[in-house]
C-alpha cells in the first residue's frame, strides 16, 4: 500500500465521520483522529520496514582469505589430490583436469565467492593462483 492510497483511504475516513453529526464535534474529531492514526501508522512503518531492511557487512576480504578459500574449494573437487594442489598447480597440466572440470571448479569459484565469472575470464583462469588474483582484482583486495 503506497501513502498515497493511505493518504486517500485517511481521508475518505475523515470524509465518512465529518458527514454524520454527533452531540460533540470535539469528540468525533478525536475519535477520527485515533481511527486515522491506527490506520496509518501501521501501514505506513510496515511499508517503511519493508523498503529500508538492514544490512550488515563484513570486513574486507584478505589476500589469505581468498587464497584459503580458493585452495578449499578446488580440493573440495573429487578429481583433484592433496599432494598435488598448490597454489600455482595447473588445472589441466599439473592436477589432470579436463576442460568440463575445469568449468566445474569455475562455477563452484562463482558459488563461493557470489559473482559470475564471464566466460572470457574463465578460459584465462588455468591455476588457483589465477582465480586468487581475479577474486583479488573483483574486490578491490590488496596485497
Amino acid at each position: 500500500m503506497s501513502f498515497t492510497q493511505i493518504a486517500r483511504n485517511c481521508g475518505r475516513l475523515a470524509a465518512a465521520l465529518g458527514t454524520k453529526r454527533m452531540a460533540s464535534s470535539a469528540v468525533v474529531q478525536s475519535q477520527a483522529a485515533r481511527m486515522m492514526h491506527r490506520i496509518a501508522v501501521p501501514a505506513v512503518a510496515n511499508q517503511v520496514s519493508q523498503k529500508f531492511a538492514l544490512r550488515s557487512y563484513s570486513a574486507k576480504r584478505t589476500i589469505e582469505d581468498i587464497k584459503f578459500r580458493v585452495l578449499k574449494v578446488v580440493s573440495a573437487y573429487d578429481k583433484v589430490t592433496a599432494d598435488k594442489l598448490k597454489v600455482d598447480s595447473h588445472f589441466i597440466n599439473d592436477l589432470g583436469l579436463d576442460s568440463l572440470d575445469h568449468v566445474e571448479v569455475i562455477m563452484a569459484m562463482e558459488d563461493e565467492f557470489g559473482f559470475e565469472i564471464p566466460d572470457s575470464d574463465a578460459e584465462k583462469l588455468l591455476k588457483p593462483a589465477d582465480i586468487i588474483q581475479y577474486v583479488a582484482d573483483k574486490e578491490d583486495v590488496y596485497e
